[in-house]
């Protein structure tokens, strides 16, 4: 089990009550609530920011190289994928 840490979380009122009855309906604490909602938040705006470093390192690249695809060469691409079909990407061209 991972180490964990206590930490202070200051809610308003109606929040706080809204989190009671949640977890009331949920047969859960308003503990579990609170921290699997942080836990999601965490690990949704870190593969936000994962994606914002992708496009920045994507788009430097293109910038150098020129080399890209067309929408269409995507779309066919992926199209074959969806039908099954076990096919390499397109080559990039400038």
């Amino acid at each position: 089990m991972a180490e964990t840490t206590a930490t202070t979380l200051k809610l308003d009122v109606g929040v706080k009550q809204r989190l009671k009855r949640l977890a009331e309906a949920h047969e859960r604490s308003p503990h579990w609530l609170m921290k699997r909602a942080i836990e999601e938040y965490v690990d949704r705006e870190e593969k936000r920011e994962q994606l914002r470093k992708d496009i920045l390192e994507a788009s430097a690249h293109y910038y150098e190289t020129g080399l890209h695809l067309a929408a269409e060469e995507a779309d066919a691409w992926l199209e074959k994928l969806e039908n099954g079909e076990d096919v390499d990407p397109p080559e990039c061209h400038v």
